[in-house]
């Protein structure tokens, strides 16, 4: 009987550990999956939260990994440069990192950023959607008031797009293959989304 029991445990355990392994779990953030409510700060410090916004209309959420990169450069101008077309759809555009909130407030000054970007450090709002976060860093040399400094990262965010339909839902994820053309991309999922 015991030895029953003990076969009943070593088996259960065996069962939990194998539910438990990256390969079975279940990936966050799939598409058709209702997007996680959240929370986080923006560039100015202030508290941002998507029940504001998420089912009210369609929000692109892109996760890059640091200001003042060259490929993160390119998709935040990306973004800026198509902007008035996803505006005038009604269309949040939000970039999530794990820079700070001043690292980002530089970084929006510096490249005239018209949409909102949120700090991410302890890369919290990125795992609700199921994107890989690393450890952090420093970030590249930044001029503030005329001074080159490189101030500390958070997390390192996996660069992944999420478009979020006006229901809520997830209706696109991917790692964009070219950051620059990330949003020339995502116009055309929009385009499907709010026709």
């Amino acid at each position: 009987m015991r030895m029953l029991r003990l076969g009943m445990i070593v088996a259960m355990l065996g069962l939990a550990a194998l539910l438990a392994s990256p390969a079975l779990a279940q990936e966050k953030g799939k598409v058709g999956d209702k997007a996680p409510a959240f929370e986080s700060v923006d560039e100015n410090g202030k508290t941002w939260n998507s029940k504001d916004v998420v089912g009210k209309k369609v929000v692109v959420l892109y996760f890059y990994p640091a200001d003042f990169t060259g490929g993160c450069t390119k998709q935040a101008c990306g973004f800026r440069d198509n902007f008035a077309r996803f505006k005038d759809a009604n269309v949040e555009i939000v970039g999530v990192s794990g820079d700070s909130a001043k690292t980002h407030a530089a970084f929006k000054k510096h490249h005239k950023l018209p949409f909102t970007l949120l700090a991410d450090e302890k890369g919290e709002v990125a795992r609700k959607f199921g994107v890989n976060v690393g450890k952090g860093g420093m970030s590249p040399l930044i001029e503030e008031d005329g001074t080159k400094i490189s101030v500390p990262r958070g997390s390192t965010i996996s660069r992944v797009t999420v478009v979020i339909d006006k229901k809520g839902n997830i209706a696109y994820k991917a790692s964009p293959k070219n950051a620059g053309e990330d949003s020339k991309k995502i116009e055309a999922v929009v385009k499907k989304l709010t026709d």
